[in-house]
């Protein structure tokens, strides 16, 4: 097995503890613990260790160790660590979050694309949204075709803001939407109301209608949430 593979997998095993709240800041870990445990050289450790500092979650000290951080220092926007998080037992505080920050941002965006009318992303978002409602009328929610059209849809829409700290936040938005999808989240048949909201919201960016745009933009995201406050506390499946 190739190398980058190997400090991949020990990465991400320890990725997920650290975000998944199993090992706790300020714990230390040592590359002798490490490759006892996953049996690996020196070298792929600390490459799979340089990641992890890479995203905040770690700190390499002399004489000390590599030393977990707390969440406030790690990159939480980083689509590694989401989908980490996602992956982890934390998944439903992650969720919660990642749709409040939508909740917060997307009405803004989608307020800012109607006052220019979508600009160069006006054709893309209104496709993207043609594109989900012909696919979730045939019971086609749960397919790679439809997450991938959501995913275009919401990307768009940041795009068409034309404010680039929105447009940033697009590998993020596109990997709770992805992690969503592979938790089962994404129902084949979704409901009437919210592939009307994704059509009206992208019509009325194309057409400059600003309240409107901000207000299907909040019942998207006011939708999601409450999607995840229902699901939190169920047994999983």
């Amino acid at each position: 097995m190739p190398a980058p593979v190997l400090h991949s997998e020990v990465a991400r095993a320890l990725g997920e503890e650290i975000v998944g709240g199993v090992v706790p800041a300020g714990h230390v870990l040592t590359l002798a613990g490490l490759e006892e445990r996953f049996s690996r050289s020196r070298t792929v450790l600390r490459e799979a260790v340089r990641v992890l500092e890479s995203l905040g979650l770690v700190v390499s000290k002399r004489r000390v160790g590599v030393v977990v951080q707390p969440p406030e220092a790690w990159s939480v926007l980083s689509p590694q660590v989401i989908a980490w998080r996602l992956g982890s037992g934390a998944r439903e505080e992650q969720l919660r979050s990642l749709t409040q920050l939508r909740r917060a941002i997307e009405p803004n965006a989608a307020r800012a694309a109607a006052a220019r009318r979508g600009g160069d992303a006006a054709g893309p978002l209104l496709e993207a949204a043609e594109r989900l409602q012909a696919l979730g009328e045939r019971g086609e929610g749960a397919t790679e075709a439809y997450i991938e059209a959501d995913v275009a849809f919401h990307a768009q829409l940041l795009r068409a803001s034309g404010n680039e700290m929105f447009a940033a936040l697009e590998p993020s938005i596109s990997e709770v939407l992805r992690g969503r999808a592979r938790l089962g989240r994404n129902p084949a048949w979704p409901t009437p109301r919210s592939l009307d909201h994704h059509r009206e919201l992208a019509r009325a960016v194309a057409e400059g209608r600003a309240e409107e745009a901000e207000a299907m933009a909040r019942a998207i995201a006011g939708d999601v949430l409450r999607e995840v406050a229902g699901h939190e506390g169920s047994p999983e499946d």
